[in-house]
């Protein structure tokens, strides 16, 4: 049993492999699993790794967030050296010289996924100006992190949640308030929405999705409320307070459910919608954010049961990495193909045509 919330985590690299599994395309192993042995919970478990089509959530909307979430609750953990360094005891304290250095880190951070987004999205194809998409996933990670930082580093605790209810309750009145020409306020369509007018009057070249992108401008704003809610729970879990670990975990999943009931009454008005990503989509995913991290710490750093982890721990230790190959850099599928091709004739028809969905 590890009860220390010192040092690094194991189970957030475990968590960030656990999401990376599934963006490395892991998704097609359950639906050649849905088609080879069509039950019922592998129908299920396929239908739910597609993305929702516009309103609603399904667990595929759920992997981009869980790696923002992350990305915030190692912040308090990434600072601490320098916090002790320094004889301070919160990042608010740190000298201004020190903080300079962390902020001329984070923006070179930043700006390397904002570049390597790029990459991801063909701008050396070269095809020219109009026809690049600009606006990626690794850089609203990238941008969503710095500002997050940037709060965490000068407000208190106090004031870090101001933040973050001022933010998701400022995108939701900006959302629904402020008109949009030739449609007026609140709609909240792909081509109606605030969101999406922002995108195509403001965002360079191409847009994802011809009328919005779905990591644009506007909708970046609100990512950086879930990288602060990561930022809260590292905060808590390793503060030093009267609670045990067992409290802690106990106080977090409470969190979390309180958090996925707000989503689920907000969505009332204000609906779900990963592609705009409504102050709702933040509640309820952050709530359930909170429970996969609370799980796989209860497992991993808790209990410390951390073998059956390994591969999840190294993919989440080179996560960008594996995401950028993911994308295009690396041809899996080719590579499957070449190393296991042959062994697929010695399998059954049913289970020969799972190996082959796989493969191609």
């Amino acid at each position: 049993m590890n009860n220390s919330t010192n040092g690094r985590l194991i189970s957030l690299d475990a968590l960030r492999g656990f999401v990376m599994f599934w963006i490395m395309s892991g998704e097609h192993i359950i639906h050649a699993l849905a088609k080879a042995a069509p039950i019922p919970i592998f129908i299920w478990m396929s239908s739910q790794l597609h993305h929702a089509e516009w309103n609603g959530i399904t667990f595929y909307d759920m992997i981009f967030p869980v790696f923002l979430f992350v990305a915030g609750v190692s912040m308090p953990y990434s600072f601490e050296k320098k916090m002790t360094l320094a004889g301070v005891k919160t990042p608010q304290q740190l000298p201004s010289y020190e903080k300079r250095k962390i902020y001329l880190s984070m923006l070179r951070r930043t700006c390397i996924l904002l570049v390597l987004g790029f990459v991801v999205n063909g701008l050396l194809r070269f095809d020219g100006f109009d026809h690049t998409r600009f606006a990626s996933v690794l850089g609203r990670i990238g941008l969503a992190w710095f500002f997050a930082g940037i709060i965490y580093l000068n407000f208190d605790f106090k004031k870090q949640l101001i933040w973050f209810f001022g933010i998701l309750i400022g995108y939701y009145v900006a959302m629904k308030w402020i008109p949009v020409p030739d449609f007026g306020a609140g709609v909240l369509t792909k081509e109606g929405s605030l969101e999406g007018y922002i995108d195509r009057l403001l965002l360079p070249g191409r847009l994802h999705s011809t009328v919005y992108d779905p990591e644009g401008i506007f909708s970046t704003i609100p990512a950086i409320a879930t990288a602060l809610l990561g930022v809260f729970i590292g905060t808590f879990l390793k503060a030093k307070c009267p609670f045990s670990i067992k409290v802690k975990l106990l106080l977090m999943a409470l969190t979390a459910t309180v958090l996925i009931i707000a989503g689920l009454i907000w969505d009332i008005n204000f609906p779900i919608n990963k592609h705009l990503w409504t102050s709702s989509f933040v509640c309820f995913v952050g709530g359930f954010s909170i429970l996969f991290f609370v799980f796989f710490y209860l497992i991993i750093d808790y209990f410390g049961f951390q073998k059956w982890a390994f591969p999840l721990i190294l993919i989440g230790s080179n996560s960008i990495l594996i995401y950028i190959a993911a994308e295009g850099l690396v041809d899996f599928k080719h590579t499957a193909d070449y190393v296991f091709g042959g062994l697929i004739n010695f399998t059954s028809l049913t289970w020969r045509f799972f190996l082959l969905y796989q493969l191609h």
